[in-house]
Formats: C-alpha cells, structure tokens, sequence
C-alpha cells in the first residue's frame, strides 16, 4: 500500500553529468510540508542478468576485471539494456555475446533494483536451458572476458564462502537453488 505520508514531490532536477552509460542528476525534493532536501540520483537505462545451465547443470559464468574494485569477479552473463530493447531480446544477444551460446528455453524471474537509494536501475533476470553453441564468444570492444563452467551446486558453495561477491550472480543463483531445493 502507498503511503502518501512518505511520498517526496520534485521541485527541480539539475544535471550534473551525462554520459554514455549513465547520467547524473540532482533533485531538490519536497519531503514533508515544510522540509526540503537534495537527491543525487543516478540514472542507468536498466539491464539483464542471465542465469544459463548446460546439460550437464554447470553455470556459464563470465569473469571480467570490475574496476570500481579493482579485482576480477565472477558473475552471470549479463547487460545494459538499448534504447527500445525488450529485456528478453537483450538477453539473448547478451548470452550470444559473452557465452557464444543461444538457448532454445528462457524464463523470465523477476527483477530487482540493485541501488534504490541513489540509482533507477532495474535489473530483469532470466533463466536460460537447452544451450546451444553457436560462435565463439565475441564481447564487447571495451569488455574482456573469459568464460568458465562451474557446477551449480558448487556455485552456491562460492556464495557462501565468498568468491562470488556480485549481488546479481548471487540473487539468481539463490532464487535457483531455492527453486531446486523446493523451498
């Protein structure tokens, strides 16, 4: 139920960066009657994260150097959304992209906001069976990536002792094997 108490009114919005990924804005917003208070906000046009399993139940991941960290992470593949792209469409040419495989089943599992507290990205995940291998794997010009196979029950092991740190390798992975695990 929405509360209309909580609701903050934008009075103004000022830019303070735009790029080729994301824009930066600063709202001024009304959060009570009388209180006023600034908002950085990061906008990002969304992305999608696929959780992809061959026949032998191993997750395609890709590692990649992230360097807001500076380490190399394991992570699903995943991407950004194109202006007008439907998220499963993105999907598809994501996994093709970074994986080289094309999957003939794909469920949709939700989506979730990463960083609702400074940023509007929404990040749709999907499930991806029944992989095949069409190119190898050709990424982006300014992404390098391996890709490996990891056992997904050994997957869910690297949550928990922390070799997989990314929040969206790590909710699909969970929201997997709960499925799996009937709970």
């Amino acid at each position: 139920m929405i509360s209309a108490r909580l609701k903050e009114v934008t009075i103004a919005s000022n830019y303070i960066y735009r790029g080729r990924v994301i824009n930066v804005r600063l709202d001024r917003v009304k959060v009570k009657a009388e209180t006023e208070a600034l908002r950085e906000i990061v906008e990002h046009p969304g992305a999608v994260a696929i959780l992809a399993l061959n026949k032998e139940r191993e997750v395609i991941f890709v590692k990649q150097h992230r360097q807001p960290f500076k380490e190399q992470l394991l992570e699903i593949p995943a991407g950004k959304l194109e202006p007008g792209e439907e998220p499963l469409e993105c999907a598809k040419r994501e996994l093709l992209e970074e994986t080289g495989f094309v999957a003939a089943t794909w469920n949709a599992c939700g989506c979730y906001y990463p960083s609702p507290g400074f940023c509007d990205e929404k990040i749709y995940l999907f499930t991806a069976a029944d992989l095949t291998a069409q190119v190898a794997a050709s990424a982006d010009p300014d992404e390098n990536i391996e890709v490996e196979y990891i056992p997904l029950d050994r997957a869910g092991e690297m949550i928990e002792n922390g070799a997989i740190k990314d929040g969206k390798t790590i909710i699909a992975l969970q929201k997997r094997l709960l499925l799996k695990n009937g709970a």
